[in-house]
């Protein structure tokens, strides 16, 4: 279960988030783990740091645990667990629906770009401190 202190956002399903089974399509809760990510971040970070870097994902780990269909409302949760290593780090995501059971819980790696360098870089100790200590 994700900490008190994690990021959340609620999510309603929509018509078009909706597969043929009848629930979220998979690639519909990649979206949205990238949607929660986001919204940590712009959340968070200060505007300079918004300004100067980009943030790319290099790898899901995705578990599908339950069903979710149209109109259902979700709460993602997403935090920071451990410091960065270089330009990466693990964010932590979870989504819990109306029944307050998982629904996805996932793990991904994302890897910090200067924008301006076009490249990754080491993550900033002070930024990522905003993240771990939030």
């Amino acid at each position: 279960m994700p900490p008190e202190t994690a990021f959340t956002l609620s999510i309603t399903a929509q018509c078009e988030d909706i597969d043929e089974l009848g629930h979220v399509n998979n690639a519909v809760w990649v979206r949205w783990i990238q949607d929660m990510a986001t919204a940590h971040w712009n959340a968070v970070a200060p505007k300079d740091a918004i300004d100067q870097y980009i943030w790319v994902v290099t790898r899901h780990e995705i578990d599908y645990r339950g069903n979710v269909g149209a109109g259902d409302t979700v709460t993602g949760h997403t935090w920071i667990s451990d410091p960065p290593r270089g330009a990466r780090f693990w964010r932590n995501v979870c989504f819990t629906g109306p029944d307050d059971k998982i629904k996805v819980i996932a793990k991904t790696n994302w890897a910090i770009i200067d924008r301006d360098k076009g490249r990754a870089v080491r993550v900033p100790n002070a930024l990522a401190d905003l993240f771990l200590n939030d």
